[in-house]
């Protein structure tokens, strides 16, 4: 059992328990919080509470998380492209149309399968059963790189050098639409859609900091192509920011439009750089993914202005 303790900040005052810690935690998602809060691993004041406790600026929240139990996941194997593998962590380049970790849905033939078939017991064990390894994900439809880590040591690193912006991503993605400047930045907090709760959106309310810089890199008829640096890396951060702004990415089917782009499927958004130093030693190691087919033979199909 790991000890756990949250404090309620003052722009957290009024959430839901079960949703604070959701948020707070990093690979909890809300139902992981339901089932501790059921099972009394949470306290606040000393006392149990309930999931739909609105908790208080100044709260304590005190959490006995469990050790993760023995894995559970089925692994196969599915070929894998990693440009970097060593005995702390691996760089995988991920497909387009594959899940990263088992879900409702998906139960497997996801990422987290073929790492096992790949990796056998040396994944970190930090998100739990389902996320064995998993630092950080990107979303289905979207291709490119993340990084895995084999052990906790490298993922705590990992996990911290996202913290505190020192990791590099880069993605590349067409948008729709023509941007107005060559270059920007979107500043605005994201947190969970208030209607829609599988959505994210921005807002003001039980919002974390989100910022994204982007850069035209080509101009067409109806759509740009652009270059986006994530300074902070929010749920679906490029896609809403995007959508924000007036400029979804093509083809995203939840933040962009309803009206499906003629011979193309899932939003053209790929994770082209990542960056991190080593948490061994230190080292800075960056890489870069080629765009894939998918996303070139698209390009193709525009007209330059």
């Amino acid at each position: 059992m790991r000890h756990i303790t949250l404090t309620v900040e003052e722009s957290d005052a009024g959430e839901r328990l079960d949703r604070l810690m959701a948020r707070k935690l990093e690979g909890i998602s809300r139902s992981a919080a339901e089932k501790l809060i059921e099972g009394e691993n949470v306290w606040i004041g000393q006392k149990n509470r309930d999931k739909s406790f609105r908790c208080a600026s100044g709260d304590t929240v005190e959490i006995l998380m469990p050790d993760p139990v023995p894995l559970e996941v089925i692994p196969q194997p599915i070929p894998l492209d990693i440009p970097y593998e060593d005995e702390d962590l691996l760089v995988v380049n991920k497909p387009k149309g594959m899940v990263v970790h088992p879900a409702p849905g998906h139960a497997d033939g996801t990422l987290v399968n073929a790492l096992l078939a790949h990796c056998g017991d040396s994944l970190s064990g930090i998100n739990g059963v389902l996320r064995p390894g998993i630092v950080h994900r990107i979303d289905k439809d979207t291709s490119g790189l993340l990084i895995v880590a084999k052990n906790d040591f490298a993922h705590r690193n990992l996990a911290a050098q996202i913290k505190d912006h020192s990791f590099t991503r880069i993605y590349e993605a067409v948008v729709t639409g023509n941007l107005k400047e060559d270059n920007g930045t979107v500043d605005a907090p994201i947190g969970r859609h208030p209607v829609e709760r599988k959505k994210m959106a921005v807002t003001e309310k039980h919002s974390r900091r989100a910022v994204t810089h982007y850069q035209v890199i080509t101009r067409y008829r109806g759509f740009t192509h652009v270059r986006l640096k994530l300074e902070t890396g929010r749920t679906h951060q490029i896609r809403v920011h995007m959508a924000y702004i007036g400029h979804p990415v093509a083809g995203d089917p939840v933040y962009g439009s309803r009206k499906p782009i003629r011979g193309f499927q899932g939003q053209c958004l790929h994770a082209r750089v990542i960056g991190f130093h080593h948490p061994r030693d230190g080292r800075y190691l960056e890489f870069t993914s080629d765009l894939p087919p998918y996303f070139t033979n698209f390009l193709k199909r525009l007209s330059p202005l």
